[in-house]
């Protein structure tokens, strides 16, 4: 017997109108925006549109989607769409995973101060990967990447953190020649994290001096500027956390590896185990003991506060592009590294195929496309619904 799954729309509406009641103090517009976002994606009151067969003519209605980021069931086609259009960008070599966290005690600072500090996260990743890449000591080239922001564990706890995902090597300083990066390394771990450490810190340090970040409550006390210190020299003090996977595959392994982050939320629906007596049961994986899967159950109150945890600020950007991969230096440096790839030696991993055009639908009876014929506004499905059954007085 095939499990049913769980819809995160059921858990909002469990919860009910309560949960905004209890949590008003710090829900904001845009908190309610995503969950009524939620709520109403692929039912009749976002409208929809009547797709037809292009092989037996078989007609089905479709409920539009919300379309917003932090709806898991929009960001599917969003993901296939994104990496359809990356492939194009994808050099023929092999590629790095680099993750970039930043220290606990920080985390806390990140809350209020969203938009500030996780573009500085970014912005701190970056410079890292591009200054220690460009020294002569380690690979003295000029690289190439994307970076997506995460802020979540997988016990949806706040984790900030960002992963970039890097050809393994770079354009030579001079342009002359492709540099490939170390077989078994692609930079010295423990130098990216002195050099990220140091710059997300003196990031801070001037969002500080410009009165950007917001401190209240328990961050009150770092309003005093002897304390802000002290405490940040305790942090600068620590190990900062920054993983790197030994340099895999080539272009064709990227296209799939990209799927596991890039339009990830913080809990995606076929990670819901159940909903029963107002609690929620979700699957998540215990890195520490080999990755195993493991249950935990929550409230429904409690679900849906660590799930808001994450909903980014208007306009915020979350997949970025930098060095050579920059949409201004995109369109020159590209071609330039191809001519010099395939002049190189060892020769590159073959080339990722273009990936065939696949329907967003196929056909529940003879798996043809499925194309939209008619669109349909929420008043016209409601004409089309079978007439509500009469109520027992």
């Amino acid at each position: 017997m095939q499990r049913r799954s769980v819809e995160l729309a059921e858990v909002i509406r469990d919860a009910g109108p309560t949960f905004t009641f209890r949590n008003h103090p710090w829900l904001t517009w845009l908190h309610l925006k995503v969950l009524v976002a939620i709520l109403r994606c692929r039912t009749a009151l976002l409208g929809g549109h009547v797709d037809a067969c292009s092989r037996c003519g078989h007609q089905a209605i479709r409920y539009n989607s919300c379309r917003n980021r932090h709806c898991p069931r929009c960001q599917t086609h969003a993901r296939d769409r994104w990496i359809e259009a990356r492939s194009r960008d994808l050099l023929p070599t092999a590629y790095a995973h680099v993750v970039f966290t930043i220290d606990h005690a920080l985390a806390r600072l990140a809350l209020p101060n969203k938009a500030d500090v996780y573009s500085l996260l970014m912005r701190a990743s970056a410079e890292t990967l591009l200054t220690v890449a460009a020294d002569p000591q380690h690979l003295g080239a000029e690289i190439g990447f994307f970076s997506v922001l995460h802020t979540w564990n997988q016990q949806l706890q706040h984790h900030p953190h960002v992963h970039c995902v890097v050809p393994a090597g770079g354009l030579a300083l001079d342009h002359t020649h492709w540099i490939h990066s170390s077989p078994r390394f692609f930079l010295p771990v423990k130098v990216r994290a002195r050099v990220f450490r140091g710059k997300f810190v003196e990031g801070l340090r001037e969002l500080y001096a410009d009165r950007r970040l917001m401190l209240e409550g328990v961050l009150a006390p770092l309003k005093n500027p002897h304390t802000l210190a002290e405490w940040m020299r305790t942090v600068h003090h620590k190990d900062w956390v920054v993983y790197a996977k030994r340099p895999f595959g080539g272009a064709e392994h990227v296209v799939h590896y990209l799927g596991r982050y890039t339009h990830r939320v913080a809990i995606s629906s076929h990670r819901l185990a159940s909903l029963e007596d107002h609690h929620v049961t979700f699957r998540w994986r215990d890195s520490r003991h080999g990755n195993k899967q493991r249950l935990m159950t929550l409230g429904v109150h409690e679900f849906l506060r660590r799930f808001l945890l994450h909903v980014l600020p208007v306009g915020f950007v979350r997949i970025r592009y930098f060095g050579l991969l920059a949409h201004r230096r995109r369109k020159e440096g590209m071609p330039l590294c191809l001519e010099l790839l395939a002049a190189s030696l060892p020769p590159p991993s073959p080339t990722v195929s273009e990936p065939p055009d696949r329907p967003m639908w196929t056909c529940p009876i003879c798996g043809g496309p499925m194309a939209v014929i008619e669109r349909l506004t929420p008043r016209q499905l409601r004409l089309r619904a079978p007439p509500a059954k009469a109520c027992c007085p």
